[in-house]
């Protein structure tokens, strides 16, 4: 057995106390007076008001009136975060679209851009200026209403290294791709965009702490949440519920094999099957056919991983009333325990914006976590 006999350091220490304040806040449904503070995470008076003093100058709390209250003594004045101070910026490239998103410390989004356009003929180089150049107007946005970004994180539907190098994104024809400076040295995180979707699903409340989240688009990925905690593999490149066989001698798929879920139920493959051009158009159409293989891919997960939730975001949200009976005749003929653990399906509550918000609270989370590194910045 190991031991570690370093010193802590009296600012390791002031670190982790201003994250411990500034997430009791933020945590807090309604605003929280410094005394209670000190009840919940067992500081001193003393010791949270300069701790909450410094998260004030640093434009990460705000001070409110307090509720009029009967009795005697003067009601204390409430601690909420600030919506004026640091924000996330989202990004997110797809297939056919590229958009962004600012959201403040309070998780309000304060701006939503979204550039319709297919990716695929767009050399890489191409697609980032563009990119970089949606970030800049969100930035500008951002800037207006007073808000300075803390960061910057981008989703992309494809495999990302620890690094941050996209490996592969078959479906917008990427390999091997740095994503550099995008916002003049602002860091820039890269990340799975069902992953992201998945933990800003897991944001909204209302769901159990394991379940699955499936991003219907052109591409299908999944982001896997157990037990509260995003599961990555053992090199960061799970989820990839888009290459599952469906039918080993189906139809070729741009990742190289056959019969993949995405040929079956993928956006392209939908509309396809359906006859029609549009998205819309899918919510009047038979779609039993995709319903019938994404439910033999979503029982192959629960029947590996044990979950009982799956979510459904991207156009399979606001599809799922098209797509439901065809999920359930597989998941009652597959998943084991279908007879006595139902498998619940929930649409996602972001819909196609899950990503980006994702993205965005990425950044947001950092910063919680920890403030000392923004107020030394700032």
């Amino acid at each position: 057995m190991t031991s570690s006999s370093a010193p802590v350091r009296q600012a390791s220490v002031r670190a982790h106390n201003l994250a411990l304040v500034l997430q009791t806040v933020a945590n807090s449904a309604d605003p929280i007076s410094r005394a209670s503070v000190a009840a919940a995470t067992g500081l001193t008076r003393a010791t949270v008001s300069a701790l909450v003093d410094d998260l004030i100058a640093g434009s990460l709390l705000i001070e409110v009136d307090p509720a009029p209250r009967n009795g005697a003594g003067r009601p204390a004045a409430g601690l909420r975060t600030a919506a004026i101070g640091p924000a996330g910026l989202g990004l997110e490239i797809n297939v056919d679209y590229r958009a962004a998103c600012v959201v403040d410390l309070t998780g309000a989004v304060r701006h939503r851009l979204v550039e319709p356009g297919d990716q695929r003929p767009v050399d890489t180089a191409a697609a980032l200026a563009a990119l970089a150049r949606l970030a800049r107007r969100a930035r500008d946005l951002a800037e207006a209403d007073g808000l300075t970004l803390a960061g910057a994180a981008l989703a992309v539907p494809g495999l990302v290294a620890a690094d941050g190098v996209i490996r592969v994104a078959p479906n917008l024809g990427w390999q091997d791709v740095t994503v550099g400076d995008l916002l003049d040295g602002l860091p820039v995180t890269v990340d799975n965009e069902a992953n992201l979707a998945a933990l800003s699903e897991l944001g909204t409340g209302g769901l159990p702490p394991s379940f699955v989240y499936i991003s219907g688009e052109i591409g299908i990925g999944a982001g896997i949440v157990l037990d509260g905690t995003l599961f990555r593999g053992v090199r960061g490149w799970s989820g990839e519920i888009g290459h599952i066989a469906i039918d080993p001698d189906g139809p070729a798929c741009r990742c190289g094999a056959r019969g993949c879920l995405e040929q079956y139920a993928g956006q392209e493959a939908m509309l396809r099957a359906a006859g029609v051009t549009t998205v819309a158009e899918l919510a009047e159409a038979d779609l039993t056919r995709a319903g019938r293989a994404l439910g033999t891919a979503i029982a192959t997960v629960v029947n590996l991983l044990d979950v009982d939730t799956v979510v459904l975001g991207g156009i399979y949200a606001p599809l799922l009333p098209r797509l439901r009976d065809g999920i359930a005749v597989e998941i009652e003929r597959r998943v084991l325990t279908a007879d006595w653990s139902p498998v619940t399906l929930r649409a996602a509550a972001l819909g196609p914006d899950a990503a980006m918000r994702g993205a965005a609270g990425a950044v947001i989370r950092a910063v919680l976590d920890d403030p000392a590194a923004w107020l030394a910045r700032s």
